[in-house]
């Protein structure tokens, strides 16, 4: 959570409090950048253009929403709007960490198989449910967050949530008995 201190300040002008407010949000949002566009480049840019928009656009922020809701809101819309411009299919590399090690090197193979096939079920998703899902199990958000940096109701989100939990299930289940790529 950014100071709320730190935040007033960085809106009152002070060069400081904005350079820090910068420093304290990059991680997260690149986090969120990589998780939806599965790529460093991609999620560079998009975490460059995001930070720019804070910066600029700092005084528009209204209370109303926490701020990392706010900024979030700013990173998914500019992931969305690249995902559109490029329709391009990518993976989401950041999961490969997503399973403990294990000690035996079957279990280890086993565990980046299934991590493997998690990814590709996750980026088969349409990109609204894939954008909740990442949103809710990647970011930890809770569904009021999500819906408010979507700017969708609440039970659009978990019904988003809910079709996306149930395709995974089947194309893991398919996948178990013969195949992802169906």
């Amino acid at each position: 959570m950014v100071d709320p201190h730190l935040l007033r300040d960085a809106r009152a002008g002070n060069r400081e409090a904005m350079i820090e407010l910068l420093r304290q949000i990059e991680t997260p949002v690149y986090r969120t950048a990589y998780y939806l566009l599965g790529n460093e480049h991609d999620a560079l840019d998009v975490t460059q253009e995001a930070l720019l928009r804070v910066f600029m656009k700092l005084h528009t922020y209204e209370e109303k929403a926490h701020f990392h809701t706010w900024v979030q809101r700013i990173v998914t819309n500019l992931c969305i709007d690249l995902y559109r411009r490029r329709h391009a299919y990518t993976a989401l590399e950041a999961l490969d960490g997503a399973l403990p090690d294990a000690s035996r090197v079957e279990d280890e193979v086993e565990r980046r198989d299934l991590a493997a096939d998690v990814k590709a079920a996750i980026h088969r998703l349409p990109l609204h449910q894939r954008t909740v899902v990442i949103l809710r199990y990647l970011q930890g958000f809770s569904y009021q967050e999500i819906a408010d940096v979507l700017n969708l109701p609440l039970n659009t989100v978990k019904s988003h949530l809910f079709r996306a939990r149930q395709q995974l299930q089947v194309w893991l289940q398919d996948h178990v008995k013969g195949g992802i790529g169906g």
